[in-house]
């Protein structure tokens, strides 16, 4: 962790701390730009006023969430037994914090020490076969024995096997509120994470699960991880797209091959076709996460990347008279198809910085949507 991490992490005052929900919580406000915006305007509290002129080019009058609305969701997190974490304090899981689109604050019950030991994701089918629920329970089992945090995401099926076989070594990552159960069946093993293992939720409290929050809970999963290892899953399973996320952040992806007259095992053997490494017992894991050094052996659709972009150039744009043209110019260059950052950078002559803050502009006014590989696109 670098001093100026530290430095703001001991420095974040309660107002502070309540502008930043705040500023998260507002409309058309996503990791990216709430960092961003951090970056430009030095605090929250100061990000908040500059949202409406930044917003300008909207469809009508932006007005930031309302805080009194903010001050309820600091009582339900409370009346939660939970806790809120800021990215830069120094118990911020230091692996999540290296996703460019990293949850900027989460909601945490139990054993927070889970997420800085070594961790291994280990995700599946819902409706797993019998066999694989049991190897999904022993493989657990074998890893939390030598030391890993199993993480998933408390799914039925391989999800739930997972956190049993490592139970209490396991971390339990929610679509919904942190004091949301789902699904039903998991009531009692969702309270025995949160009191002796760790349960973490990006979401505010009272939001039930909604199928565009398990992308984001599946990145928080692979974020968390050295690598991620998909026992049983279908082509169309939300645990390729963890196992994307994992190979796009430059971790290992790990799956275990099953018969060929098995839908169920068709998503883990397309995963090794692709790249992932073959495994079958929890040794080789094992093996394979101790040693990994930050180059994974996998080359399971590595992401080719953005350019480095540092947001401190935000806080030294002199962002006058032309913002509106190249906002403009940024606009029309976006379709509905997703293009990468850079791309844009090169076909607008403009720099970096002066991009980025186009880009974030039209977001706030609700013209542009970013995907979870850093691509963007017009909103619609």
């Amino acid at each position: 962790m670098t001093k100026v991490k530290e430095e703001v992490a001991l420095t974040l005052t309660q107002a502070e701390a309540f502008a930043r929900i705040r500023l998260l919580r507002s409309p058309n406000i996503g990791p990216v730009s709430y960092r961003q915006l951090l970056a430009r305007f030095g605090t929250a509290g100061a990000a908040l006023d500059a949202l409406p002129d930044l917003a300008s080019r909207g469809r009508g009058p932006y007005r930031p969430a309302n805080a009194e609305m903010i001050e309820r969701e600091v009582s339900e997190v409370r009346r939660a037994g939970a806790r809120y974490l800021f990215h830069d304090q120094p118990d911020y899981p230091a692996l999540l914090a290296e996703l460019d689109s990293a949850p900027p604050i989460i909601t945490c019950r139990g054993r927070l020490a889970l997420a800085s030991a070594p961790c291994v994701a280990l995700v599946g089918a819902r409706n797993a076969s019998a066999a694989a629920v049991k190897l999904a329970r022993d493989f657990a089992a074998g890893l939390a024995e030598a030391g890993f945090t199993v993480v998933s995401g408390l799914a039925r099926g391989i999800d739930g096997a997972a956190h049993e076989g490592a139970f209490p070594q396991t971390i339990g990552v929610i679509a919904s509120g942190i004091d949301i159960t789902y699904p039903p069946q998991h009531v009692a093993l969702q309270e025995r994470i949160a009191t002796e293992g760790l349960l973490i939720a990006e979401q505010p409290p009272g939001t039930e699960p909604r199928g565009r929050h398990f992308p984001s809970r599946n990145r928080i999963i692979a974020g968390l991880a050295l690598g991620t290892l998909v026992v049983e899953a279908a082509p169309q399973s939300g645990s390729l797209i963890t196992a994307r996320l994992a190979g796009e952040a430059g971790r290992e992806v790990m799956a275990i091959p099953g018969s060929p007259l098995d839908p169920r095992a068709l998503g883990c053997n397309q995963l090794i076709r692709e790249g992932a490494v073959l495994v079958q017992t929890p040794d080789e894991v094992i093996e394979l996460l101790q040693s990994f050094t930050g180059a994974p052996r996998s080359r399971f659709r590595v992401s080719e990347g953005s350019a480095e972009f540092d947001y401190a150039e935000l806080a030294r744009l002199d962002w006058g008279e032309s913002r509106a043209d190249l906002s403009g110019d940024i606009a029309g260059l976006l379709t509905n198809a997703p293009i990468g950052i850079d791309e844009l950078i090169r076909q607008s002559g403009a720099s970096p910085a002066e991009v980025h803050m186009a880009l974030l502009e039209l977001e706030l006014a609700g013209d542009l949507v970013r995907e979870a590989d850093g691509a963007v696109r017009r909103a619609g």
